[in-house]
């Protein structure tokens, strides 16, 4: 026989009190068949006051009746005209759990619970108890309650008047001297536990003596409620109806399950304390429920001997729950966040047809966006219900074709922290339910997969950004088991809540995630922000090859999946620089692009940054990779977007490498103005004509401005009426140029390799060449070669095209260059002239340069300024 723990004694709710068996369940497949008395348990009444509000203040007050009389809340009964019948039939038990039981004195005690005509049945069997008394008759004194076992109750329950708390049955001795009894409950009526003493039937002027466990305590069994399954981890649903719910925890002691009956329901109506002698596989504690068609929603309390580790009065949520409720609970004046997993299959849908696109790292063109910001203004002139929601983005799917992109990167979509911002996670297998229809959770499903159809179908993938670094400072996994979960390492990672990301269970908690994103909503690729702790060891050290980085890389079910570690942090707003280990898989977000490209047309860069960055950022991707897992971006969500990097820089912007243009702020000072949209083009340029993938961050295509902030609370929503302004329809028409053409050159601007020495030439000042360390040498150009054993030719006209010359000039003074001498037969056009007034400054036909004096093709290229001539046969 097993020896409990001295402090589950008094655990009415541990399913084996007084069991004999060492595995504390034992369950049998075997139908029984034998004669009963039934007890039809027609209606129970249970008052959520009663069982949470009113029990606890007797303990308090009477602490000496805890002891062997102390029990869990049971619920009232309401008495019937006939609450019990007797009757001796025939009847089979299915789903059989057999427990033993012990009592004092050493008999055994059989209680069988299964599954009979859509009831449950419980069936005792008591073996002779000659030691008790001289009477042949045997009473079961009974009882059921839902609440948590340490809601005690200073009553017994022995009154087996009609209005009291426990009912009195008798006993049928059979042949053998064994007494049986049965009884029948109602399937609506289950989970519960039944508690039960055995009392001898004695004359009346006899003193009572009860019967309890060998440990002096009351019998206890479930009735619906199952030792369930370790795996898989969170809510899953069997085919005849039944869920097994499993959640790791190592260091808690015990664990309550929590069920709702409400969405707005602020106390449980049912609290399951899990006995770990059952319902506990290692470090995993699971249980089976054999419906729940009477609650909603579920969370978890832990237990354990430390209070800071586990608050008991607090309720966790389960991190593997797919559909997450949250519910405001109103304290003392104050408000907190609630959040509980829906006890409901995830929604189906139907994703016939649908097709990942599969672009090519180098093909790609991305557009990052915040989903609720996209379509929330009042401009979007979409109805309420959808503005700001996954299906407000779908319905803009004509401006991402007419920006030319094929790739969205949706800012992060996980459950949130509100105060905080997106990017302080609570969960990561649920959406924020603010994306949805309603701020309806199973609307938000079905809103983004039908988002996710849509973008497929127009040949644009899908990027999620997500954050398995940190989490929010509550209401994530703190509680659950925070030496598993989070960095026990340096105080300033602990006081960020940091992930312990390259522990075995946080590893598998991430791949578990990323796989459901995959599968569940066929997402195209991941950008993992703060990439760089994910190189994080247990306690907070530097890894050089570290798992999760490494599972990643090689797991099946991503393996088409594009993976982007971005090193920004938003916990410090800085980007770390970190050699990021890749296996030849994951691409960069390129933050030495941004910093470059801003330094060099603010005039304080060298030529030798600017040529690395054109060229695909060999100094970062030539490890065995490529330049198309370079992703390049000149402006992000965080920082200053592109109209205010060319109109503020004060001194509190240093680190923003921006430049005002002469002028900080608003001005209407034409030479300011024109200065400043030169430049904002010529970022756009160096983007889309470098090699690697270019982001577009969302609102710089009409010029929206923060007013000189770089924080990301002063974003603001997209304003569609931006787009009708000249700017914003001269950028617009600007980008999707660029973008087309980038896609017909693709032989040199698209290349997947990194372009070869002899394809190249670079050209400096006054036809010398460059001085690369130079930080007082402003122009570049270089001219870029087709591969002459090739033949490019475009599938939309059949003229051949050529080199490529291409010019970036950050000086205040114009200059002039000679153009190489064209093969015979073709002649150089101006398809860009970012200084030249709209709609002249690009060209999809292009502008032929006409030869000059001597044969020589020269062109002036003003001050702050870039311009691209591309090879065309004559007369194409």
């Amino acid at each position: 026989m097993a020896t409990l723990h001295p402090s589950l004694v008094t655990r009415l709710c541990c399913l084996n009190c007084g069991a004999t068996d060492v595995s504390k369940l034992a369950s049998s497949s075997s139908s029984l068949t034998r004669s009963k008395m039934s007890c039809t348990f027609d209606r129970m009444a249970i008052g959520k006051k009663q069982l949470c509000q009113g029990f606890m203040p007797d303990v308090a007050g009477t602490p000496q009746n805890v002891g062997l009389k102390v029990c869990a809340a049971r619920v009232s009964i309401e008495p019937t005209e006939q609450t019990f019948t007797l009757t001796t039939e025939v009847g089979k038990l299915e789903k059989e759990s057999t427990y033993l039981f012990r009592t004092e004195t050493g008999d055994q005690v059989k209680v069988s619970v299964g599954k009979k005509n859509l009831k449950y049945a419980v069936y005792i069997e008591v073996s002779s108890l000659q030691s008790h008394s001289s009477s042949n008759r045997l009473l079961l004194s009974w009882g059921v309650y839902r609440s948590d076992s340490r809601c005690y109750m200073t009553e017994d329950f022995q009154d087996s008047s009609p209005d009291g708390r426990a009912f009195e049955m008798l006993f049928k001795q059979s042949s053998l001297g064994t007494y049986t009894l049965e009884l029948e409950f109602k399937a609506k009526e289950i989970p519960f536990f039944l508690s039960f003493l055995l009392k001898p039937a004695l004359e009346a002027n006899s003193s009572v003596s009860e019967i309890c466990s060998h440990r002096g305590t009351k019998f206890c069994v479930p009735v619906g409620l199952g030792r369930g399954n370790p795996f898989p981890l969170g809510l899953a649903f069997a085919t005849d109806g039944s869920l097994n719910i499993s959640i790791f925890s190592r260091n808690a002691e015990g664990l309550v399950l929590c069920l709702y009956d409400g969405v707005s329901a602020e106390l449980p109506a049912l609290q399951l304390d899990l006995d770990p002698y059952v319902h506990r596989s290692g470090d995993i504690w699971h249980v089976s429920l054999e419906s729940a068609e009477t609650y909603e929603s579920y969370a978890f309390q832990c237990r354990g001997k430390s209070i800071d580790q586990f608050e008991s009065a607090c309720t966790l949520l389960d991190p593997y729950s797919k559909i997450v409720l949250k519910s405001r609970i109103k304290d003392k004046g104050s408000t907190s966040v609630n959040y509980h997993g829906l006890l409901t299959k995830e929604p189906t849908f139907d994703w016939s047809g649908d097709v990942h696109p599969n672009i090519p790292l180098e093909e790609l063109t991305i557009y990052s966006l915040n989903v609720k910001r996209f379509t929330e203004h009042k401009s979007s002139q979409l109805s309420a219900d959808i503005a700001g929601t996954f299906s407000g983005l779908a319905q803009k799917l004509d401006h991402l074709k007419d920006l030319g992109v094929n790739a969205v990167l949706l800012e992060p979509t996980f459950s949130y922290d509100e105060e905080k911002g997106p990017y302080f996670p609570c969960h990561f297998f649920s959406l924020a339910s603010l994306f949805g229809p309603s701020n309806n959770p199973i609307s938000t499903i079905n809103s983004m997969k039908d988002m996710v159809k849509r973008l497929h179908k127009n040949g644009i993938e899908v990027f999620l950004e997500v954050v398995f670094t940190h989490t929010a400072d509550v209401g994530a996994l703190q509680g659950i088991d925070d030496v598993s979960y989070y960095v026990n390492g340096p105080v300033e990672l602990k006081q960020g809540n940091a992930l312990n990301c390259n522990y075995p269970i946080v590893q598998q908690m991430i791949l578990d995630s990323l796989r459901h994103w995959v599968t569940e909503f066929h997402v195209d690729g991941f950008c993992f922000i703060n990439a760089s702790s994910l190189l994080r060891g247990f306690h907070g050290e530097s890894l050089s090859r570290p798992p999760l980085v490494e599972a990643i890389a090689f797991d099946p079910v991503l393996s088409r999946t594009k993976v982007i570690a971005d090193c920004w942090d938003p916990i410090d707003k800085v980007p770390k620089d970190v050699h990021f280990p890749h296996w030849k898989r994951w691409a960069e977000v390129n933050t030495k692009f941004c910093t470059d490209i801003r330094n060099f047309l603010r005039g304080e860069g060298l030529l030798s940054d600017l040529a690395t960055r054109l060229c695909g950022s060999g100094d970062i991707f030539s490890d065995g990779r490529g330049p198309s897992f370079s992703f390049n971006y000149v402006s992000r969500n965080f920082g200053l977007p592109l109209v205010d990097l060319v109109s503020f820089s004060s001194g509190q912007l240093a680190a923003e490498s921006s430049w005002n243009c002469g002028e900080e702020g608003p001005t209407n000072k034409p030479a300011v103005l024109e200065r400043r949209l030169k430049q904002i083009r010529n970022f756009l340029f160096i983007l889309y004509v470098s090699l690697g993938v270019p982001i577009l961050s969302m609102g710089d295509e009409c010029g929206q401005s923060t007013g000189g902030s770089p924080a990301y609370v002063d974003r603001k929503s997209f304003d569609w009426n931006a787009l009708k302004t000249g700017f914003g329809i001269q950028i617009t028409q600007f980008i999707s140029f660029l973008n087309s053409f980038r896609k017909r050159r693709a032989d040199l601007l698209q290349s997947r390799n990194f372009l070869k020495e002899e394809n190249i030439d670079w050209h400096g000042s006054n036809q010398s060449p460059p001085k690369w360390e130079d930080p007082s040498c402003n122009f570049l150009a270089m001219t870029l070669k087709t591969d002459r054993t090739e033949s490019q030719s475009s599938s939309e006209t059949s003229h051949e095209f050529g080199d490529l010359f291409i010019a970036f000039n950050a000086a205040l003074n114009s200059e002039s260059v000679i153009l190489p001498v064209p093969p015979e037969g073709m002649t150089w056009h101006r398809m860009i002239d970012t200084a030249l007034p709209y709609p002249g400054f690009f060209s999809a036909d292009g502008e032929p340069v006409l030869e000059q004096m001597g044969g020589l093709f020269a062109y002036e290229i003003k001050s702050h300024s870039c311009v691209l001539f591309e090879l065309r046969s004559q007369g194409g």
